[in-house]
């Protein structure tokens, strides 16, 4: 690689790295005259980087973003980052993210160092995630939700509740989060006068109204708290209660707390509580733990635990 292409290179990852830069910090980092900053700039503008000159006595430069998007450079941590990512968002709860999420990793691959490419092929041949399951989420609502939470702007949207109930709903968005594989809005409900937690599944044709609010105080230290809180603190449709054959300490210790609540009975044993409105999901929850157990309520539970170990079984004859 020629010297000005090097430093073309290391001129542009300085520009990606922070906001504004002085001429004169550029060419003292590069150990080259002021007017050779000068003449690279102008070849990377040539080459589609949208470079600003900043005013002002000392004179700068800033990367903007353009209309189109240019090459990046990335360091090895910063490329394998971008590639976990990608192979997580894949898994996403979020429509048709899993193909974008893919085509973004090719093109990543495809640009890769050699030992990088491999790093990264290995980290992917590697790596068993199951499947995402249960509903998906519209890009374009979240995109539309963020930006209404971001600007302090009243949202309007269509509700169906766990019960099928409808409604439409305006009010003032604080966050999204995604948690357990689903995203909740948490929000200010104008009418109710309360804070609201919105599975975004379940919410249709998401609006700004255009109307500007004062930001309030959340009712918890952050807003996953407060819907871990929500979701504990729901009914659901089916309650479940079993006998966990582990202490208390090591199931809280493995599984978060919107997994349920475990209460020890000794140092060996502990009541798991929890609940859904899907029993085949409460069923695999269940299973998942890991550890022997015993199933108190609701007993439509057993029957489903048994199709599970059926189908498992079959699985593995």
């Amino acid at each position: 690689m020629s010297e000005t292409s090097s430093r073309l290179l290391e001129l542009l990852s300085l520009l990606q790295a922070r906001r504004d830069w002085p001429g004169g910090e550029l060419a003292d980092r590069l150990d080259v005259s002021g007017r050779t900053i000068r003449r690279d700039m102008e070849r990377l503008r040539a080459l589609g980087y949208p470079v600003e000159s900043l005013s002002g006595p000392a004179g700068g430069y800033r990367l903007r973003a353009g209309t189109q998007m240019p090459p990046l450079l990335l360091d090895e941590d910063e490329a394998i980052a971008i590639a976990v990512g990608l192979r997580t968002a894949a898994r996403a709860s979020v429509t048709g993210i899993e193909e974008t999420s893919i085509r973004a990793l090719v093109k990543l691959e495809q640009v890769l160092p050699a030992h990088l490419r491999r790093r990264v092929s290995a980290l992917g041949s590697a790596t068993v995630a199951p499947p995402a399951g249960g509903p998906t989420v519209d890009p374009q609502h979240l995109t539309a939700i963020a930006t209404a939470c971001r600007d302090s702007e009243r949202l309007r949207f269509t509700y169906r509740s766990r019960q099928g109930a409808d409604s439409r709903r305006e009010v003032e968005p604080h966050s999204l989060v995604n948690l357990g594989r689903r995203w909740y809005l948490v929000a200010w409900d104008r009418r109710r006068e309360d804070w609201r937690t919105f599975r975004v599944d379940r919410l249709g044709r998401p609006e700004a109204t255009g109307s500007r609010f004062e930001a309030r105080n959340l009712p918890a230290g952050d807003a996953s708290a407060y819907v871990a809180q929500s979701i504990a603190g729901a009914p659901s449709r089916f309650e479940a209660r079993v006998t966990v054959h582990a202490s208390a300490t090591e199931m809280a210790r493995r599984f978060s707390s919107h997994w349920g609540r475990f209460e020890p009975v000794d140092d060996h044993t502990c009541e798991y509580r929890t609940g859904d409105d899907d029993l085949a999901w409460l069923a695999m929850r269940i299973a998942m733990l890991g550890v022997d157990f015993e199933v108190h309520e609701p007993p439509e539970l057993v029957d489903h635990l048994r199709a599970l170990a059926d189908r498992l079984e079959r699985a593995t004859v």
